[in-house]
């Protein structure tokens, strides 16, 4: 009888010990489960990817300079503040406040284009004998440097607005001393309230303000002496 009495006893400590294994399975199974759904509906909602977008000026025509212009100008590569060469389309919501568009960026770094537009723009105003990227080398006359200082949507002076502002000056190498320096801001309003319209009149306001910026050089600094004849 004594055995029979242990041997029940045994019987019902291995069946609650299966319960218990029993049911600490289906706890993880659940679980197991559960994350197993959080995935598949992460994974099956739409991936958002980035827009990217880029300024298209005209290019402008590439005239052969005047026959009594002699000087070459070197452009160095435009600065700008930090927060305009990170790629995302800046916004400011309040004079103070600097926003960023998460899925709205420059293809090509803003910098690089002014720079490039600038090349081009002195190229076809034929007013320099040679003009060209800044390499380092002094086989120019001048060198001419720049800042971006703003490329942004304004969205509190009321309404919808672009702003670009752009400086430059140029140096002469044999004197170290600044022969012309201009500095130009343009606004525009945006006539659609998305970052499409909002690129397009960038392309444009950043149109007019590489031509003002780029119209006063005086043109006695083109027609300077060669670098041959320098002393």
């Amino acid at each position: 009888m004594i055995r029979s009495s242990e041997g029940t006893g045994g019987l019902t400590r291995f069946g609650a010990l299966r319960g218990r294994i029993s049911v600490r399975r289906t706890v993880t199974t659940i679980a197991f489960s559960l994350a197993a759904l959080v995935i598949l509906a992460n994974c099956g909602g739409r991936v958002r990817y980035p827009n990217y977008y880029t300024l298209n000026l005209p290019a402008p025509p590439d005239p052969p300079p005047a026959e009594n212009v002699h000087a070459a100008v070197a452009i160095r590569e435009f600065r700008a503040p930090a927060y305009l060469r990170q790629g995302a389309i800046v916004y400011k919501p309040s004079p103070e406040q600097i926003g960023f568009y998460a899925y709205h960026r420059w293809a090509i770094n803003p910098c690089e284009f002014v720079t490039n537009s600038v090349i081009e723009r002195l190229r076809a105003s034929g007013g320099f004998a040679r003009v060209k990227p800044y390499d380092g080398r002094t086989d120019t006359e001048y060198v001419l440097s720049g800042r971006l200082e703003k490329l942004e949507e304004i969205d509190y002076a009321g309404g919808l607005k672009v702003e670009v502002a752009i400086s430059a000056q140029m140096t002469n190498l044999a004197t170290g001393l600044t022969v012309w320096t201009n500095a130009v801001s343009e606004v525009e309003d945006v006539n659609k309230s998305d970052v499409p319209a909002v690129v397009s009149e960038m392309n444009r306001t950043m149109e007019r303000a590489i031509e003002k910026l780029l119209s006063p050089i005086p043109a006695d600094v083109a027609t300077g002496p060669k670098a041959a004849d320098r002393d």
